[in-house]
């Protein structure tokens, strides 16, 4: 195990680790995984992860951004998010063990080499292993396909929650910014996530808020400040409501269970 894999790190794309060989045990933000080969890891951005246990293990690692795929993977929207909220999923047969190490080794020939168009080929490659990986979760149920512009409308609201959440806490906002009413957004958001904008909104500065507790030494004045609540009182009413406990409880009790 490489050591600095060791110490809690930020990625700032995706990432998805095919395990192939050995076990590892690691934190995803404050979830505790043992994982067992073979299996698929999947990695958002900004999640926050530290390895904890397994000194061999053999494992690929295929880290990217969003905006590498080709539109075809990103328009499976529901499939997309699915797959990156279930975290491990394990690989129960050989052929679709084979047809994902085929997948990583045509993707490692093609990084390695020189020849024209080389992105182009890694991108089909990348989104096929991605198509593969789906058809282990039989995510078909979750799966929405929509026109260009519903589809371009939610990517992008997607985006700018990621880009612009500690400032930008109303879903007017995301509207303006994209051109659309807010009852048009939220309409959108709902139909292809189950979510309104505002529940999607407020999730983002949950996570970033238990990420901050649990990884972080800042008090809860600090975070409320860094998430822009107006003061710690009405952040912790409103950490209290979306997760029934305080902040104080929810950072005491998890790094007591983990650790």
């Amino acid at each position: 195990m490489p050591s600095h894999m060791m110490k809690p790190h930020r990625h700032a794309g995706y990432a998805i680790n095919l395990l192939l060989e050995g076990g590892i045990e690691y934190f995803a933000d404050f979830k505790k995984h043992t994982v067992v080969a073979p299996a698929v890891m999947f990695l958002s951005p900004d999640q926050v992860y530290q390895n904890i246990g397994g000194n061999m293990y053999k494992k690929v690692v295929i880290s990217f951004n969003k905006d590498f795929l080709m539109h075809d993977v990103l328009g499976v929207v529901s499939c997309w998010e699915y797959m990156f909220s279930q975290e491990v999923i394990p690989v129960r047969d050989e052929a679709t063990l084979g047809e994902l190490k085929t997948y990583v080794h045509l993707m490692q020939q093609e990084f390695n080499s020189a020849k024209p168009q080389k992105n182009l080929v890694l991108r089909n490659l990348l989104n096929a292993f991605i198509i593969c990986a789906a058809r282990l979760m039989t995510c078909s149920s979750k799966i929405v396909q929509m026109d260009s512009s519903q589809n371009k409308i939610v990517r992008q609201f997607k985006t700018l929650t990621e880009e612009h959440y500690l400032h930008s806490t109303q879903v007017a906002q995301y509207a303006d910014m994209l051109y659309v009413t807010p009852g048009h957004l939220n309409d959108l958001i709902k139909s292809v996530t189950g979510k309104t904008a505002k529940q999607i909104i407020n999730e983002k500065r949950i996570i970033e808020a238990k990420r901050l507790l649990f990884w972080g030494e800042h008090s809860v004045k600090q975070i409320a400040g860094h998430l822009n609540f107006e003061d710690d009182g009405y952040f912790n009413r409103f950490f209290k409501k979306h997760t029934g406990q305080t902040p104080a409880f929810f950072q005491k009790n998890n790094r007591e269970k983990y650790n």
